[in-house]
């Protein structure tokens, strides 16, 4: 079996795949204070939990826009599974031309996206990554990582609001009942919610638009195209977004899997 796991600014996601079936996954918060061994013992334990055994564990792909974490879960892997793991960065093959000026500068989570959006859907489109920052990543009609967008996620946001005005509330990012808000909590929710679809549709608009553009200079044109959103608030913003065609849950964990099958070790 194969161990994924993704680490973000918020959470560590690991998924457990069988071939091409993703048998389990976990979502725990990141920590940078903990350890490889507090990590290692976590780990097998969410593990355990369901009946799997570290020797179970074949080998080990991982991916971070946490750069001290690459260390310590090279450590964690090495130590609890016996695996060194491979690490999604430069020199690792993903079949996609990274055409940012600087291609060190993109997260290994954008890419891993956009590698499995790409094998999905074989087109052009646009990837909506709900995290702590919230990242729109375009991809061409030939499978090339045109470039992005990065916008402050939604809850920064709310978290900002809190901290800076001293009379309003910390409110969760919820769908309110109505745009014209009766009271702070609906208001507050309101500017947030709303305000947070119009920004991504916007941003979609704008860029499908350019990724279209390129796509003709090429002579390609086409009406595939996809926008495919991940990450904890894609289905709640996709309920009102009219640019988000599809959420998928696990499009990290998938990307993973498929990059590693591009650098399997022998």
């Amino acid at each position: 079996m194969l161990l994924v796991i993704d680490v973000g600014n918020t959470n560590i996601v690991l998924g457990l795949f069988r071939g091409t079936e993703l048998l389990e996954n976990w979502r725990v918060n990141t920590l940078r204070e903990r350890t490889s061994d507090e990590y290692g013992i976590l780990f097998r334990s969410l593990l355990s939990s369901r009946g799997i055994e570290p020797d179970d564990v074949e080998d080990v792909i991982t991916s971070t826009v946490v750069p001290p974490m690459n260390y310590v879960l090279e450590r964690t892997c090495s130590r609890y599974f016996g695996k060194k793991p491979l690490q999604v960065g430069p020199g690792l093959k993903t079949g996609m031309p990274i055409l940012y000026e600087n291609p060190r500068e993109v997260g290994a989570d954008r890419i891993v996206n956009a590698v499995a959006a790409f094998e999905e859907y074989n087109s052009g489109g646009i990837v909506v990554d709900f995290g702590t920052a919230t990242t729109f990543d375009a991809i061409s009609h030939k499978g090339e990582y045109l470039g992005g967008a990065i916008a402050p996620g939604a809850g920064i946001g709310a978290e900002a609001l809190f901290q800076r005005a001293s009379k309003l509330p910390r409110v969760g990012m919820e769908k309110p009942p109505q745009v014209i808000g009766r009271n702070t909590v609906h208001s507050i929710q309101a500017g947030l919610f709303f305000g947070y679809v119009g920004l991504v549709d916007e941003i979609v608009l704008r860029m499908k638009a350019e990724i279209v553009a390129y796509a003709e200079k090429d002579g390609v044109k086409s009406d595939a195209f996809f926008v495919i959103a991940t990450g904890g608030l894609g289905h709640l913003i996709a309920s009102e977004s009219k640019t988000i065609e599809k959420v998928s849950e696990n499009l990290t964990l998938e990307g993973l899997r498929l990059l590693y099958e591009k650098n399997r070790r022998r």
